[in-house]
């Protein structure tokens, strides 16, 4: 995870814009082939000509949805809901709109033909080595992920040195059929010889936790269930962890419970999870999370207890060194967001916003915690601080510039000690050790250029690339520029655009307006392979780093919260905008995209101008603002959105909700909505209800689609396979709506 107070990343929603996990994991590697280069210019070009304009629209037959007569009242407003019945997922009347709706788009799609090019280049760009960032243990053990290119889920290797022969340690692509079990989080215990590690089921967000032992890779007989929302962290000594979960939800409920009442839990290795002792709950505050993580020396349990998706958290801890303990609070108000960055016997260091909204590095003394001792050791400056870790006794600090990375050191009294050169404009994650270690590893991307992994040695201060992916495709041929733009209210905005050089401004250029906007969550430059091909096929990719969002600080995150929310739609209606005044491209060959909060984005602008785009691509969004707190765990979202249930807030989310704006008789433009039978994030209710309306309402030839993916999540642990297939239907889709 990236900072700490960042629940969202866990709570909420991960961009699919690029796969993250390559940025965030300590991991990911293999071997790859590739087609002769000549070969593929050959079909490239052959490809290029069957690219033409679309053909005459086929008038769509969509599936029967019948209507109710549901009304609800909001604070004396009637709202009508005719489709509640669609948010009942396993009903029979459900399940046969689903069916007929898949069948449609699927008919719809397979008729395209430049799709089946798309594919298949597809399929080979994804077939190169991807890397992780290695960590390691005592005795100099390494451990990374890696992927051999076309492997649907990453694979855990250990290694004894950083030049000797891996070998397998977890593979979780022998663990289904389909590719559709994830590892989605390792522990590793300090001595190196167990590794605790998490898999989730078809995307789902609960978790099962085993323990492997590293020399045999055998696992051990502990499980633990019901883990979600969380890590585990070993004690010192390895004879057990701690971790937080929730109790067994009802028979038939686990994708829709809400989710409440998050416990800490030490086990002790070799018993049952029955027997797991409770640490820490508060049954006054249903609505509170914790994350417990045991500190470098062992001797704290810091425990940062957060409300929703709020940034702002309390941290309390408890001396595992003292014999019975109590838990001590330390920051007992959510008045700002502190991460615990590490400690120095009592002195604990924390990044805090506390009178900083771009962030300041602090330490507090917990025998004498008052306020007034403070000591501020990196003061806040213009960029924000991100994140900041402890190697070789010196911490080093990730600041974001205008959504680009740049890295500063400095010493335990916050003297600096220089900075960490990157190799150009984009972004840089890892940084990760131990207070001994004298090195650390990280990996730098780019719009144009997958992770490399860099080895960082502490004593010489250089960096020397250690993995880096080859790929068919020139990264030479493509071009990042950052331009600010004018929101409606004349904020400056910035945006990455990405384009294949010689791009001419004659208006007529197929753009991808990719968005977010909330949560905190910063997008910055990220490299996936099917950016490349949509470049190929002439696209240019524009990534508005929106407010709502945490590019600038605090202080950008709350512009677009609660009823600010009208203005991250502002900013991305006016990056189209500016897009089309300045000959970039034009609205009948403008195309958005976003996923989660960024499918809510993508939803609510589509309603409110469905004059501006030529085609709208909203995945797992959260459609229906007034009802997301009434699953799961959309309740958490509240602290970023507002509810339904305070009047004022009603007035607002009513105001821009996509399901409640869509008009009937008005002519949308092409619009595939995607979303999937096992998120238990953004239940699959929302998008859902949302296809029903828009496809009632369609007055226009554009089609109406809804792609409903099977045995998949939110966005997590997707495999390779079911990632290709998807954007190779959302391509082939975009060809057609934009007559490329």
């Amino acid at each position: 995870m990236p900072r700490l107070h960042k629940r969202v990343l866990t709570l909420f929603s991960i961009p699919v814009l690029v796969p993250l996990c390559l940025l965030y994991r300590p991991a990911a590697g293999s071997t790859g082939t590739y087609a002769p280069r000549g070969l593929f210019l050959l079909t490239h070009a052959q490809a290029r000509g069957q690219f033409h304009g679309a053909e005459p629209p086929v008038p769509l037959l969509y599936p029967d949805a019948r209507k109710n007569d549901q009304v609800d009242d909001y604070h004396g407003k009637k709202v009508a809901d005719p489709y509640r019945w669609l948010e009942n997922t396993e009903s029979q009347d459900t399940r046969a709109w689903v069916e007929a709706e898949n069948k449609l788009t699927s008919a719809y799609l397979n008729q395209i033909s430049e799709r089946t090019w798309i594919k298949q280049r597809l399929t080979n760009l994804w077939n190169y080595e991807r890397y992780g960032i290695p960590f390691k243990r005592l005795g100099g053990l390494y451990f990374y992920f890696g992927n051999n290119g076309h492997q649907n889920q990453d694979v855990l290797y250990e290694q004894f040195s950083l030049d000797s022969e891996p070998h397998v340690l977890i593979d979780p692509n022998t663990l289904s059929t389909d590719g559709t079990v994830a590892l989605v989080g390792t522990a590793l215990s300090h001595d190196g010889k167990l590794m605790a590690y998490g898999l989730s089921s078809a995307g789902s967000d609960w978790r099962e936790w085993k323990i492997r032992d590293v020399k045999t890779a055998k696992d051990l007989p502990d499980e633990l269930k019901w883990i979600k929302f969380s890590s585990v962290s070993w004690t010192k000594d390895d004879k057990g962890l701690y971790y937080s979960r929730y109790a067994t939800p009802r028979a038939g409920q686990k994708l829709e419970d809400l989710n409440y009442n998050q416990k800490v839990y030490y086990h002790q290795l070799g018993t049952d999870q029955s027997a797991d002792v409770l640490v820490y709950e508060r049954r006054d505050h249903k609505d509170w999370f914790f994350k417990a993580d045991v500190s470098e020396d062992g001797r704290f349990l810091i425990i940062n207890i957060s409300q929703g998706t709020e940034v702002n958290n309390r941290i309390y801890y408890l001396d595992l060194h003292v014999r019975n303990a109590d838990v001590t609070p330390l920051l007992d108000s959510f008045d700002a967001s502190y991460q615990f960055v590490g400690n120095d016997g009592p002195l604990f260091w924390f990044l805090t916003n506390k009178e900083a909204p771009r962030g300041k590095l602090i330490g507090i003394n917990i025998q004498d915690p008052d306020r007034r001792h403070w000591k501020t050791l990196v003061p806040e400056t213009g960029d924000v601080l991100d994140s900041v870790t402890v190697v070789n006794d010196t911490f080093i600090a990730s600041y974001m510039k205008d959504a680009h990375t740049r890295v500063q050191l400095f010493d335990l009294d916050g003297k600096s000690k220089g900075e960490i050169t990157l190799p150009g404009l984009g972004a840089a994650a890892g940084f990760r050790g131990e207070r001994r270690d004298l090195e650390t590893f990280y990996a730098f991307t780019s719009f144009t250029a997958p992770s490399t992994i860099y080895r960082y040695d502490m004593t010489t201060g250089t960096s020397t690339a250690f993995r880096q992916p080859k790929l068919d495709y020139d990264a030479a041929d493509y071009e990042t520029q950052q331009v600010f733009y004018p929101s409606k209210d004349g904020t400056k905005i910035p945006m990455f655009l990405t384009y294949k050089k010689g791009l001419k401004l004659d208006g007529k250029n197929p753009t991808l307006l990719y968005g977010y906007g909330g949560f905190d969550i910063s997008l910055t430059p990220s490299f996936s392979p099917s950016n490349i091909v949509w470049m190929e096929i002439g696209g240019i990719l524009a990534v508005p780093n929106l407010r709502g969002g945490g590019e600038y600080g605090e202080e950008w995150h709350r512009a677009g919260m609660k009823l600010k929310k009208q203005t991250v739609f502002d900013d991305f209606i006016s990056a189209a905008e500016w897009l089309i005044a300045n000959k970039y491209t034009v609205s009948s060959k403008l195309a958005i995209n976003g996923a989660s909060n960024g499918g809510l984005l993508v939803g609510a602008c589509l309603t409110e101008r469905p004059d501006l785009f030529g085609a709208a691509v909203p995945e797992v969004g959260v459609m229906d603002m007034l009802r997301f707190q009434k699953f799961t765990i959309g309740w958490a979202w509240v602290s970023d959105y507002g509810s339904s249930d305070n009047p004022e807030e009603f007035k607002a989310l009513y105001a821009y909700s996509p399901l409640h704006n869509i008009k009937p008789r008005t002519a949308y433009p092409a619009t595939l909505i995607l979303t999937a039978d096992h998120d238990d994030r953004v239940v699959p209710g929302h998008s859902f209800k949302f296809a029903a309306t828009l496809q009632a309402a369609q007055s226009g030839d554009a089609p109406v689609l809804i792609r409903i993916e099977t045995r998949a999540g939110h966005g997590a642990g997707k495999p390779v396979s079911k990632i290709i297939d998807e954007r190779s239907d959302i391509y082939g889709f975009l060809v057609r709506a934009l007559q490329m």
